[in-house]
């Protein structure tokens, strides 16, 4: 899977650490979300992994933007992800360092003499690594991976199922550029200080709606039936009255049950509060329920 890799100077975030990384997003000025991305600060410069879909949109984008303040280069690099509570000891029999990585870190390793960076956060709410490194070495790692016990391959539906159980968002389906970070629970990626600051596209909107509250919510929904309710269901409230939509949904094999996450009127979004999805033009009681669907089990390094 081929990802686009972005380098800014390191002043861009001046608290990120060398060789960390972080969750952040890209704002327009409306205060909608262009994009969710991963920052690492490696080597004096900051890498972006962003959307690949987007990805000539958004440097275009940041090039614009950034434009006299940083020199944006596009590497050409394959990507590829090893999540579950093995990833670590199996890594680790290729890449030593990969045991000694704490969440959020990133490492430049070599492997066969291409330069591969490591990272240790994944988005499936288990742990996992990524590895990053020349797109024309991306096979033969893979089937080296492939090749190790305990390693098997998995398709976009079931990361899919799996992101969804740990309620983490999907851009241009649970988010995209008419969805503010506090409509969508990611207030938390926009530093305090940051905010206050408001030298970022869109902090006057995002702002206001931090002082008056959003219109809408991101919600878990919990079906009270077998029938799972798919993308673009609508939401009604025990008076069907409609109330918002689903963006994601799906049965979560963690849970042997339904779940699904979308917006809803603010004035429904408490926990336990009763709606009605439709499904099939049948209208089937649900629950507002807290995310994620099933606990997130990221690396956590023990205290020393």
């Amino acid at each position: 899977m081929k990802r686009l890799f972005e380098r800014l100077t390191p002043a861009a975030i001046a608290t990120l650490k060398p060789n960390h990384m972080r969750y952040g997003l890209l704002t327009n000025e409306a205060g909608g979300i262009i994009d969710d991305l991963m920052i690492s600060h490696i080597d004096n410069g900051l890498w972006l992994v962003i959307n690949a879909a987007d990805k000539q949109a958004n440097f275009s984008y940041l090039g614009e933007q950034l434009a006299d303040k940083a020199v944006l280069e596009i590497a050409d690099r394959a990507l590829l992800a090893l999540q579950g509570p093995q990833a670590a000891d199996i890594l680790a029999r290729i890449f030593p360092e990969a045991a000694r990585l704490r969440f959020m870190q990133t490492v430049y390793v070599v492997w066969q003499g291409a330069p591969v960076l490591l990272s240790r956060c994944g988005y499936t709410g288990e742990d996992g690594f990524e590895i990053s490194l020349p797109a024309e070495r991306g096979e033969d790692f893979a089937r080296l991976l492939l090749a190790q016990q305990g390693v098997a391959p998995i398709g976009l539906g079931a990361r899919d199922s799996l992101r969804l159980e740990a309620g983490l968002c999907l851009y241009g389906q649970d988010i995209d550029a008419t969805t503010t970070p506090l409509e969508a629970d990611l207030l938390w990626t926009i530093g305090k200080h940051r905010l206050q600051a408001g030298d970022f596209l869109g902090a006057d909107i995002i702002k206001a709606q931090c002082a008056k509250g959003a219109a809408r919510k991101r919600v878990g929904i919990a079906p009270q039936t077998r029938a799972p309710a798919r993308t673009g269901t609508q939401i009604e409230n025990t008076k069907n009255e409609p109330i918002g939509q689903v963006t994601s949904g799906g049965f979560a094999p963690s849970l042997q049950a339904p779940i699904a996450m979308g917006y809803v009127a603010s004035d429904y979004a408490a926990l336990d509060t009763e709606v009605n999805l439709l499904v099939r033009g049948n209208l089937l009681p649900a629950k507002i329920t807290a995310l994620p669907f099933v606990p997130h089990n990221y690396y956590r390094s023990p205290k020393t």
